[in-house]
């Protein structure tokens, strides 16, 4: 039996540069019946535990460490015995939000993640963040993309540790060589295709979006 993908949307806030604002979040469930991987903690572990459903938890994966998308991983680990998965290029965003604890285990391009027979490989993608992933999975036609790749264009580069050409950069060379068809399960907002955005990478770069 394939895993399934599941959806739970977390509503709080994301600070950075001195700067809040309100944010929802979606937070992604890859498995079966038996096993799932939690993709985001994002600000409410009890809404999390509760989509776990008592399923074994694999792991809790970090595409990055802004605070509104690790911000309930600490709770959430504790609560299942889980553990926190972060890509180590992201360690001064983590020290951030948690200047006491370290993730459990690191994540590198090329690591794979295999949870109810299914496996979920990890690029990372720097642009958004130094550290940031994505993963894919070829068996789901699924790309989880942080806050790499939205519905419409890059993840945003304004704010301390990003960078446009870096993120373009992850874009152009590892995410729009993947099939058209791959649905792309982003970070906030709505699923959008491969296919769907290629086409629009001279407009991005044109713009500096």
């Amino acid at each position: 039996m394939a895993a399934r993908i599941e959806r739970l949307v977390t509503s709080g806030q994301f600070t950075l540069d001195g700067g809040t604002w309100d944010v929802d979040n979606n937070v992604w469930l890859v498995g079966d019946d038996r096993e799932v991987v939690v993709i985001d903690a994002a600000h409410d572990a009890a809404a999390i535990e509760e989509a776990v459903a008592g399923r074994r938890l694999v792991g809790i994966v970090c595409t990055h460490a802004h605070n509104d998308h690790v911000n309930a991983a600490a709770e959430l680990a504790d609560n299942t015995g889980a553990p926190i998965l972060l890509h180590p290029d992201d360690d001064v965003l983590w020290r951030m939000v948690y200047a006491d604890r370290k993730p459990d285990r690191t994540l590198h391009g090329g690591d794979v993640i295999t949870v109810a027979d299914t496996v979920l490989e990890v690029m990372h993608t720097p642009g958004h963040a130094p550290g940031a992933v994505c993963l894919y999975a070829p068996e789901l036609g699924a790309l989880f993309s942080g806050d790499t790749l939205f519905q419409g264009g890059p993840g945003a580069t304004g704010r301390s540790y990003s960078d446009f050409g870096t993120i373009i950069t992850s874009i152009r060379d590892q995410l729009l060589v993947l099939p058209g068809d791959v649905k792309v399960h982003t970070g906030h907002g709505e699923v959008t295709t491969i296919g769907g955005e290629a086409p629009h990478l001279d407009e991005w770069i044109a713009r500096g979006h």
